[in-house]
């Protein structure tokens, strides 16, 4: 009987502590800039919905991505490891492109990840939206990655959607709707606002107002605005609001182009890519602020403080899988070591010290203006950006100069060394090639 008693117990305690696991949906938005939210001041987007999410949760301003273009920023949150762990240095392309980066042709799907061990501890995994994860025609499929439902856009072409009227967020809204009575996490990865834009027509009448960019990109953030504010909207309705972590981001920052033959193409070209960084040097491609370092809203009622906005806790990407699993109560597996941190201290409002440094790099600079730098590091309030081949090098008090208007790296030379050593020594650790299982079968290893 005591037996008896002991495994009842044992098995009501696992339902409770199941019970008591929030879910988390993760919207991820594709090239917005810092400055593209209303609340961030933009001159011309309206994002109501995401304001107002800021409004009931936290905006925290000093939030960076781990890479400024697509593809190795998302394995920075699916792994919690820097991309360069996994040899993803750019965007998913193609063959030859991958093997002159030195990259796999898609993620490895035995590397960490964040929807495996969510489900491992018993969640429902769903992925809807992009993914650009892999381009190659023998891919993976999304489910090898640990998810139970997916149907996305440039991804393995299994349970293909397209990218334009917002079919992601038809799925993972009926996701959410068959799958309420447990805990779940939803990654739900927008289309908006990358190329090609394909706005519709109600948003375009609303912004008709504005110049023919300026009208286009509002109507494609005013998209993407719209999809924040229906997952709100069918949380409330399904008594799940106080039940549910959501947090928001974007990829990279924004991509600009005034050039008139970028008009043509699928849809809409980058004539239309005017967004803003709020006054942030640099844009995507740029391990400049402008680049990385983009919105980053949390809400979660009840325990996520409402209207406040963080100017001194400094989150990045890889956080969030550590952080995602703190939150649901879920250790990390044994041997797993994630380059971030869980910050779920700075989710509820606490005080947050960062203890480990931030790592980037960039292999697809060009040495223009904002895209020279391949390697940063930022430790504490200092920030270096390098170029060893060029031998550039500007260092940045980002508690002083914000949007790093100031290189102080002639006053601070012991810091410049410093940071350039913890680089060094981060480079060293870092494999040497991409892993042979990743490649098509088409392709030959580099010699």
């Amino acid at each position: 009987m005591r037996n008896y008693l002991v495994t009842c117990a044992l098995l009501w305690c696992g339902l409770a502590a199941a019970a008591e696991r929030p879910n988390i949906i993760f919207i991820f938005a594709d090239d917005w800039g810092y400055g593209d939210m209303g609340k961030h001041g933009s001159s011309f987007c309206e994002t109501p919905n995401l304001d107002r999410m800021a409004e009931e949760g936290i905006d925290f301003a000093n939030f960076t991505v781990n890479s400024p273009v697509c593809s190795p920023s998302r394995v920075a949150v699916m792994t919690g490891q820097f991309p360069a762990r996994q040899s993803i240095h750019q965007h998913f392309q193609g063959i030859k492109a991958h093997i002159k980066r030195g990259m796999p042709d898609w993620l490895d799907p035995q590397a960490p990840m964040l929807p495996r061990m969510l489900k491992e501890a018993g969640y429902t995994t769903g992925h809807f939206g992009k993914w650009h994860l892999g381009s190659a025609g023998d891919s993976p499929a999304e489910d090898a990655y640990g998810y139970d439902r997916f149907a996305t856009f440039n991804g393995s072409g299994q349970h293909e959607i397209p990218k334009g009227g917002s079919v992601g967020v038809d799925h993972a809204e009926a996701f959410i709707r068959e799958f309420r009575d447990q805990p779940f996490l939803v990654n739900l990865w927008l289309h908006e606002a990358h190329t090609p834009h394909l706005p519709q027509e109600r948003f375009m009448k609303k912004f008709g107002h504005l110049g023919e960019a300026e009208q286009v990109y509002a109507s494609i953030i005013a998209e993407g605005d719209e999809a924040v504010g229906r997952i709100l909207s069918l949380l409330k309705e399904l008594g799940l609001d106080e039940h549910t972590l959501v947090v928001f981001s974007t990829d990279n920052g924004p991509e600009h182009s005034t050039d008139e033959k970028d008009h043509k193409g699928e849809g809409l070209g980058k004539f239309y890519s005017v967004g803003e960084t709020g006054g942030l040097k640099g844009e995507k491609r740029s391990l400049f602020s402008g680049g990385i370092r983009v919105p980053f809203v949390v809400r979660w009622p009840g325990v996520v403080p409402q209207g406040k906005t963080d100017t001194t806790s400094v989150l990045t990407a890889v956080d969030l899988l550590p952080t995602f699993l703190d939150a649901a109560g879920v250790a990390l597996p044994a041997g797993y070591a994630p380059d971030g941190e869980s910050v779920l201290a700075a989710f509820k409002g606490a005080p947050f010290t960062r203890t480990r440094p931030i790592f980037w790099e960039w292999r697809g600079g060009d040495n223009q203006a904002y895209t020279w730098p391949a390697l940063g590091v930022r430790d504490g309030k200092w920030k270096l950006l390098v170029n060893r081949e060029t031998r550039q090098a500007e260092l940045y008090d980002l508690e002083a100069d914000w949007a790093e208007q100031k290189d102080v790296s002639a006053e601070y030379p012991e810091i410049v060394q410093q940071l350039s050593d913890k680089l060094d020594a981060w480079k060293a650790g870092l494999p040497q090639e991409a892993p042979a299982h990743c490649f098509s079968k088409g392709r030959k290893k580099k010699k």
